[in-house]
């Protein structure tokens, strides 16, 4: 699924909904998956909880009242993966690690 981005701090859609950037807190509750990506290989943090491959965005995260989401770029378009559950977030490093492998 392609996501409409309206620049940092905004709003992003998908399939029509708004969905906020994820706020401070939101980041303090998602740190344990933050400090697993921070040591994937060819990944940089240029700020937190906004990573980077080489020069292109790479991953970033939302929030809504349904829970915490990863944008990840898959070939040329973002995908949105829910990130709420323990679950969630080790199946986010697994297609992050194999992402940044291929």
């Amino acid at each position: 699924m392609a996501l409409e981005t309206a620049g940092a701090g905004a709003e992003a859609l998908c399939d029509g909904d708004a969905v906020k950037h994820v706020t401070a807190s939101g980041l303090d509750e998602l740190e344990e998956v933050l400090k697993e990506l921070r040591g994937v290989d060819g990944l940089k943090e240029k700020s937190r909880g906004v990573f980077y491959r080489g020069s292109r965005a790479f991953l970033h995260f939302h929030e809504d009242p349904s829970g915490f989401y990863a944008d990840v770029r898959i070939d040329a378009d973002f995908e949105r993966m829910r990130v709420t559950t323990k679950a969630e977030r080790k199946r986010l490093l697994s297609v992050v690690r194999a992402a940044a492998r291929g």
